[in-house]
């Protein structure tokens, strides 16, 4: 017999850890190769981890809900045979076995998880995540003074305790970090009693892993940044007429639908080119400016949930690129085929809340970014059209692009500036392009 150490595979360059979410195999059960032993999550995208061999699941070193770094081995299957080969390892040799198994019990210890729910103060899953990591206690923890908003501890704060814990009694230690954590959801620590319904009719429903996710980041952006909205009406007459004229020849041609979202995406790109200061996020008090402009498309799934896959290099690509990165990946979002790394690396957002009839909307920042551009619904309606004549009344179609920025890097002057020349590149649309 051999023993087989499976770990969290690589998902992509930007993707370090990821939630355990269900374990499909108990402890005992026979697996094939290939076959998919847990569930995992990073974030919004959901997928499975195969085993690399054939053999009985014996030993599960994390929980369901624990978070886990790529890299980090998850579970122990034995094998039958006198060897396994892991890729680019050599013969597991019965002195290897026993560290392996020794390995296995120290990996047990240091995963029990540390019980944070008694703490009346809110700690963020990072820095409980390094608590259980350090082996800081909930006293220790408690006893730290926070820097961040409210007194939270801050990722610096815990690092800095245990650091200079080493050397010194336990002091609470006040440090002003250089820079802020990742955002991370907003999470209650304390066990929240199941509410009591009001009518004996009414039905009580769990929020679903994706929805906690989506209210927790929604949360921490409203906490976070100062948002403030520009409006702008856009006169899209010619963008309608020339897709209407182009779009069974465009589909026949590139066997893809052409809607209005390539377009628009297209035109958002320019303009992060003309205006840099909105391709930008913010950590701490620095200002990061993007060399890459990739742009995040907000789009809703079956469920009624939302995620955002991201066009990476959006400036580098003509009009049928953007069409088919449009609808690859937003049918690979409907079906739940995303990537971990198709919603990673986003400079800036667009969402396109016109696709429900709305006219426009006040669109929440997708952190750590500083901007998110709503287009509303394309609507016939009169307007006053200028001539060397005179002016008269015409029927146009025209639409609202709904601007939502982050006024502690971004003033009204960048903002607005910005969605109007949105508008401007949307209304010098050359009804005689080629595609």
């Amino acid at each position: 017999m051999a023993k087989f150490e499976l770990k969290l595979p690589k998902m992509g360059e930007s993707v370090a850890e990821a939630t355990i979410t269900n374990w499909l195999k108990n402890v005992g059960d026979t697996i094939a190769m290939d076959e998919a032993v847990l569930e995992i999550a990073t974030d919004k995208v959901d997928s499975e981890v195969p085993s690399e061999v054939s053999g009985v699941l014996v030993e599960q070193l994390f929980g369901k809900d624990d978070v886990v770094k790529v890299g980090q081995t998850i579970a122990i299957i034995e094998t039958e045979g006198g060897s396994v080969e892991a890729p680019k390892t050599a013969e597991v040799a019965a002195p290897i076995v026993a560290e392996v198994a020794k390995t296995v019990e120290v990996a047990k210890e240091n995963v029990a998880p540390a019980d944070f729910s008694g703490s009346d103060k809110f700690f963020s899953p990072l820095v409980k995540n390094i608590a259980k990591e350090e082996g800081v206690s909930v006293a220790e923890l408690e006893s730290i003074s926070g820097s961040g908003k409210d007194g939270r501890v801050t990722k610096e704060d815990i690092l800095n305790f245990v650091k200079n814990r080493t050397s010194q009694p336990v002091v609470a230690q006040t440090v002003t970090p250089v820079a802020q954590p990742i955002i991370q959801p907003v999470q209650s620590t304390t066990t929240s009693a199941v509410p009591v319904s009001v009518n004996g009719g009414d039905e009580i429903v769990e929020m679903d892993r994706m929805r906690k996710l989506i209210s927790g980041y929604m949360v921490a952006s409203v906490q976070t940044s100062a948002h403030v909205q520009s409006f702008i009406e856009v006169d899209v007459t010619n963008i309608v007429k020339w897709r209407d004229k182009v779009k069974g020849a465009f589909e026949k041609r590139e066997g893809e639908k052409l809607t209005f979202t390539p377009i628009m995406m297209e035109a958002v790109a320019k303009a992060l080119k003309d205006f840099p200061g909105m391709n930008i996020s913010v950590d701490g008090d620095y200002i990061i400016k993007k060399k890459n402009i990739n742009l995040g498309m907000a789009a809703a799934l079956p469920n009624g949930n939302l995620i955002v896959p991201v066009i990476k290099n959006a400036d580098q690509l003509n009009l049928v690129g953007m069409a088919k990165a449009v609808n690859d990946l937003g049918n690979r979002a409907k079906a739940g085929k995303l990537k971990p790394d198709d919603t990673q690396g986003g400079t800036y957002t667009v969402t396109n809340v016109g696709t429900f009839g709305s006219v426009f909307g006040t669109p929440i920042i997708n952190q750590p970014q500083v901007g998110i551009l709503a287009l509303g619904a394309i609507r016939k309606v009169p307007a006053v059209i200028e001539t060397p004549e005179g002016d008269f009344i015409g029927i146009r179609q025209k639409m609202f692009l709904s601007h939502s920025y982050d006024h502690r890097v971004v003033d009204g002057a960048l903002g607005g500036s910005f969605v109007k020349r949105v508008a401007e590149y949307l209304e010098a649309f050359d009804v005689n392009r080629e595609y």
